[in-house]
């Protein structure tokens, strides 16, 4: 069974950078070969409201995807070494204030997205705090 673990949460200003950490562990990952592969996917739920799934990545290949709340200001990139998803999050705003989850599934079969119902694994989380 997988692990997932999250870090690089902090407190920062608006326009601020941050980069977060996602690492899976325990499981099946990239180093297995194809059906290793995951698709692995951030969201982030801000203070009483539901999780917005804002990007996603199979670690097999093809495009990142991000929703259009953090495109052309986040980006994804997969380390396949360490089996680390890493969130580049810049120019950011008090909006982007959520406490921020990575997910994992090793199931997905051609379909990765940021959409909740397709992860069976999930991170306890890393709070960001943007600040004026």
């Amino acid at each position: 069974q997988l692990q997932v673990v999250e870090s690089g949460g902090d407190s920062v200003q608006t326009g601020g950078s941050l980069r977060l950490a996602c690492s899976v562990s325990g499981g099946r990952t990239v180093s297995g070969g194809r059906k290793g592969h995951l698709c692995m996917s951030w969201f982030r739920r801000p203070p009483g409201q539901g999780r917005e799934g804002i990007a996603a990545l199979f670690t097999g290949g093809g495009e990142p995807s991000y929703a259009a709340s953090v495109k052309g200001r986040f980006a994804l990139s997969f380390d396949n070494a360490k089996d680390t998803l890493y969130l580049e999050m810049n120019s950011l705003t008090l909006e982007d204030s959520a406490m921020y989850y990575c997910a994992a599934d090793p199931g997905s079969a051609g379909y990765c997205a940021a959409s909740e119902w397709l992860f069976t694994y999930w991170g306890q989380g890393t709070q960001v705090t943007v600040s004026s």
